[in-house]
């Protein structure tokens, strides 16, 4: 097995931690974020990493019992960089000084390398004036034995420090943001001089996971739960290029998709790739849980309850399975590990198989487990699934069941699709599909008076979604023009029976989630 150059992220509690992750896959750099509390001195020299980014954090190192590096990280011989909470953790076990109770500064500010400093080093490519993000409250304020200042701003005279000898470095702002236009440089000067080559390429990936795919399953047989979507999709023709006819695919129908998308999913599967695929249509069944039912909550738990039934019915079809393959992303490994040991709130419960390899004796094949989405949709494409397909908007597991807030009918739904598949037209027309990271119509649970030819109408509103996102995590909404805006409701009218109100939604995440419900 080709084993990477890794680096190490030691994760203090940023809410930014994985956006360091992002910038240095984005370089071809395999790197791997592990919670501080887990990283120990036998950890350590497991991992073997090449070098170590120590993340920010909330916590102050002022505070007795804050979190802290494991001492033996300093005589590793790596090369370490320090961002804001890991730069004072950097100091502070290192005998410098931080302290709380300064200016805290948040927001932008402009760095510039200290007098006597060439742009060199971490500096290489830089300008004399680079904006920067700062979010800290405590700031060190005397330097460890060997450290120098090598970049300052008018309110951090430590903004940047370095023992160059020994290839530290640390940071009192965030490079990994995008309010740091160039930190992206600072990294990627960073990696360079650890002496990293960039040998992680999706090619690379694909050619390592179908080697480790053939190793887990052997001869055996696996079933994979096909939902349509990119992550299911690229896990699916992935194992099928490892192994085959051992593959068999469930593609559960649950009758709360968009317009032509289960004919289309079946079509690709069954047809283009010939991968074994059983089609479970139960939408009656479904729907017929779902009808009058509005609690979003229970809308979701139905649909997860009915998924899983109607999954291990079909699966218990297939003789001989022994695994169970699953689009689990690194995300999803990364946030099942809570950092502070405790409960997070549930924003909303999500839609998986969860229970389900427990509940079948199945074993897990999880071939995305160490990649990010963009890298899932690179590795589509290095698999030679259409651009078409990878580039599609995200589509949530409940389906249009949660873009039909109040009761769910059959009726509601067929008007959602027509809607929705005339908003989707309009947005490709107008050669915008790929600027927006989702876009929908949800039908709102409310009927209003309307004119159309001489006759009064008394029909549903709807409200048209897009926004703009990296990640999902924080989106805002698509700024349309108002003719596009005018022209897409005077189609929506007067081509889907059923609707004679649209509105826009102009709201970011946070506050408010990107779908209604």
């Amino acid at each position: 097995m080709t084993q990477h150059q890794r680096l190490l992220i030691i994760d203090f509690g940023s809410q930014v931690t994985q956006l360091i992750a992002r910038r240095l896959r984005e370089l071809d750099v395999y790197c791997e974020i592990h919670p501080y509390q887990n990283v120990t001195d036998a950890s350590l020299a497991e991992l073997a990493p090449r070098a170590v980014i120590l993340s920010g954090g909330p916590d102050s190192v002022t505070r007795e019992g804050s979190p802290r590096a494991p001492d033996s990280l300093w005589s590793m011989g790596v090369p370490i960089f320090g961002i804001c909470y890991g730069q004072q953790v950097m100091m502070t076990q290192l005998g410098g000084k931080v302290e709380a109770g300064h200016h805290a500064e948040y927001g932008r500010a402009f760095v510039a390398p200290a007098p006597g400093h060439k742009k060199d080093g971490i500096f290489a490519g830089l300008s004399d004036r680079e904006q920067v993000w700062m979010s800290h409250g405590d700031r060190v304020t005397a330097l460890a034995p060997g450290f120098e200042v090598i970049g300052t701003s008018p309110n951090a005279p430590f903004a940047i420090t370095a023992d160059e000898s020994r290839g530290f470095f640390a940071v009192q702002f965030h490079p990994e943001v995008h309010h740091t236009p160039n930190g992206k440089t600072m990294l990627e000067n960073f990696i360079r001089m650890a002496g990293f080559t960039g040998d992680w390429t999706m090619a690379a990936y694909r050619d390592e996971a179908i080697r480790k795919i053939r190793e887990q399953v052997g001869d055996k047989k696996v079933i994979c739960g096909l939902s349509g979507g990119v992550d299911s999709s690229v896990a699916a023709v992935l194992i099928h290029e490892a192994i085959g006819d051992q593959l068999t695919c469930v593609f559960v129908d649950h009758g709360l998709l968009r317009q032509n998308e289960a004919e289309e999913v079946v079509s690709m599967f069954r047809d283009n790739y010939n991968i074994p695929l059983i089609h479970a249509d139960e939408s009656d069944l479904f729907i017929g849980e779902l009808e009058g039912v509005s609690d979003p909550e229970i809308k979701r738990k139905t649909i997860g309850r009915l998924f899983i039934d109607v999954f291990q019915k079909y699966a218990n079809e297939i003789e001989g399975a022994e695994f169970l393959a699953q689009g689990t992303l690194y995300p999803d490994v990364i946030e099942s590990v809570s950092f502070s040991g405790g409960p997070s709130v549930t924003i909303k419960s999500h839609h998986n198989v969860g229970g389900l390899p427990e509940k079948m004796g199945l074993k897990l094949v999880e071939p995305l487990r160490e990649l990010f989405k963009d890298e899932v949709r690179a590795l589509g494409r290095e698999l030679g699934l259409p651009d078409s397909f990878i580039g599609r908007h995200p589509f949530p597991g409940p389906g249009l069941a949660i873009r039909c807030p109040g009761e769910i009918t059959r009726d509601k739904l067929d008007i959602l699709r027509k809607a929705d598949a005339v908003y989707i037209d309009q947005i490709r027309k107008h050669g915008l599909y790929d600027e927006i990271w989702q876009a929908f119509v949800a039908i709102l649970p409310v009927r209003t008076v309307g004119v159309m030819g001489d006759g009064r109408t008394y029909d549903y509103a709807c409200a048209l979604r897009a926004v703009t996102s990296v990640d999902g995590m924080t989106a805002d909404y698509y700024p349309f023009s108002h003719d596009f805006l005018g022209e897409t409701a005077t189609r929506i009218i007067n081509e889907v029976k059923g609707i004679n109100r649209v509105t826009y939604d102009i709201t970011s995440k946070p506050p408010g989630t990107i779908e209604w419900e």
